[in-house]
């Protein structure tokens, strides 16, 4: 403890003051294990290392909106079997986010798209990217109010910046002007530059028509969909088998009764 004191200084002046919270340990080790200076030393900055390494992991996904429970260790893959595990494990390797490719999920409602996109955007943060979550309406409404006050521009290199931008739910909501023109601007600008994920329960076919404008559309989703993983997944929603769940609590509740 007396050398922990002595060294207080020192070390917050380098920055190192994370040091003091394993230093006691360490030294305990040491001498029961009979460490040379070097290994002593080792350790310590091998303590620190992992120490900042967590540090900037929990800042990048608090600054991706990412929810912390929705990893791939926390995914039932066996609740729909029709979902590749295989191809959801080598998109965790994030290969695609190296590559600048997209990642497209389409299904119906309650089938797990939106957990699989957290959950690579938590493996992308766990490699070093910057990750970014948005519902995809909600962004379209952020951008269209940058053009009252001029910051237009400065919200759209909001969604430019991170390596992966995760767009949730697209085509769940209608797409009003200027909505179109703007996630045009948004896959353009990160066309060969950042990579997509972006989730759907509507069909790959159906998505021309959200844009109104033909061209527009074409220009957009060809981009979008270069050299772009797609999975389609089918099968039960989760929620659903909540909610028959919980029908059947309270049947059995009213049935005590």
């Amino acid at each position: 403890m007396e050398l922990s004191h002595q060294l207080i200084p020192q070390l917050k002046l380098l920055r190192l003051s994370g040091i003091l919270d394993t230093l006691e340990r360490r030294q305990q080790e040491a001498i029961k294990g009979k460490w040379t200076y070097t290994d002593f030393l080792l350790r310590l900055m091998e303590d620190e290392v992992e120490r900042r390494t967590q540090k900037q992991l929990g800042l990048r996904l608090r600054r991706a909106g990412l929810n912390a429970s929705k990893t791939l260790e926390g995914f039932d893959f066996d609740f729909n079997p029709s979902i590749n595990r295989q191809q959801v494990l080598h998109l965790a390797e994030c290969d695609f986010v190296r590559e600048h490719r997209n990642v497209i999920l389409c299904g119906p409602t309650g089938t797990g798209k939106s957990h699989l996109a957290q959950a690579l955007g938590q493996e992308a943060c766990r490699k070093g990217y910057q990750a970014l979550l948005v519902d995809t309406d909600k962004m379209l409404k952020h951008l269209n109010g940058g053009r009252a006050d001029g910051s237009w521009e400065r919200r759209l290199a909001t969604y430019l910046r991170a390596d992966v931008l995760i767009l949730d739910d697209f085509g769940l909501k209608p797409l009003s002007t200027p909505g179109p023109e703007d996630l045009y601007d948004v896959i353009n600008e990160r066309y060969e530059q950042g990579s997509i994920v972006l989730t759907s329960n509507r069909a790959p076919a159906e998505w021309p028509a959200l844009f109104g404008d033909p061209l527009l559309a074409s220009a957009g989703l060809d981009r979008l969909a270069h050299r772009a993983e797609v999975a389609i997944i089918d099968g039960d929603s989760f929620r659903a088998k909540d909610r028959r769940k919980l029908e059947k609590e309270v049947i059995t509740v009213a049935d005590n009764a």
